[in-house]
């Protein structure tokens, strides 16, 4: 009746160092086969898209501010699409985004082609940074649990583009509010359907990766060393923050986990399974 399409490679860096045709194959070939399949069924979709399809430039020509931890975007940003609260839907979408972020801007596209020619009904959630447990982060890809894992095993970091002092933010949701919104849109579809949608943490739910590491360590009890690389990594940006405007006009939902209650919860889930996660994790 419905598929709900959470399948990615969701690395940036998969689409640059490598491994193009498996991150084509995962992401683009894969909701083309689930559409495919939602003909012959007859069923809805519900696709999970990422933050990653807004062009890396437009929002580097908008205005950033550095503050004392982190860059935040100006009230009045010079760019359509942006503004304090973030990046909403309006957004531009002319330009490069990464082979990660096309890839899944163009199954967005695949979305609305098959609802045209073939009646599929669907659902686009654009997602910021997910987390929670049971995310194996990794260097280019979860950060969230990366930066808890590395604060348990006492783990060196690195602060990496943009200066090397940490600044860049991001917005952050718990698997578990975004399972709240999916149960929502499956048990009320029609209010959704044929809608993209912003989905995130937005400013309330936010931090840069040096007010992370606090969080860290107060979480963990744990101080661990900081290097730093100044030059910047293909593909990233120094903010994302979920303009969510849109989908708080359809409903009632908010993300109810604040930034510290993530970092609870994966730090509990590590600390629970440290033998298992740690060949994994460490």
């Amino acid at each position: 009746d419905l598929i709900i399409d959470a399948a990615a490679e969701p690395s940036v860096l998969a689409g640059i160092n490598g491994g193009i045709e498996y991150l084509y194959e995962t992401n683009l070939t894969g909701t083309f086969n689930i559409l495919n399949t939602a003909v012959k069924k007859k069923a809805k979709v519900i696709f999970l898209s990422t933050s990653r399809i807004y062009p890396i430039q437009n929002i580097l020509n908008s205005k950033i501010e550095e503050m004392e931890t982190r860059f935040q975007f100006a009230e009045e940003s010079g760019i359509n699409g942006i503004s304090s609260k973030g990046i909403s839907e309006e957004l531009n979408l002319l330009g490069a985004r990464t082979i990660y972020g096309t890839t899944k801007l163009s199954s967005e596209l695949l979305m609305k082609e098959y609802e045209s020619t073939f009646g599929v009904d669907f659902i686009i959630n654009r997602c910021g940074v997910i987390a929670g447990p049971n995310q194996m982060g990794k260097i280019d890809q979860g950060f969230v649990v990366l930066w808890l894992a590395r604060h348990y095993w006492k783990k060196d970091l690195s602060y990496i583009g943009f200066g090397g002092e940490g600044k860049q933010a991001r917005d952050v949701i718990h698997v578990d509010d975004l399972s709240d919104l999916i149960s929502l849109q499956i048990n009320d579809f029609d209010r959704f359907k044929g809608e993209t949608f912003n989905v995130g943490g937005g400013n309330e739910v936010s931090a840069s990766l040096q007010e992370f590491t606090g969080i860290c360590e107060e979480v963990t009890g744990n101080k661990i060393n900081f290097t730093a690389e100044a030059e910047n990594r293909p593909g990233d940006i120094p903010l994302y923050i979920s303009d969510c405007s849109k989908l708080f006009g359809f409903t009632d939902w908010r993300p109810k986990k604040s930034i510290k209650n993530v970092a609870d919860d994966v730090f509990v889930w590590i600390n629970e399974n440290e033998k298992q996660l740690k060949p994994i994790l460490y």
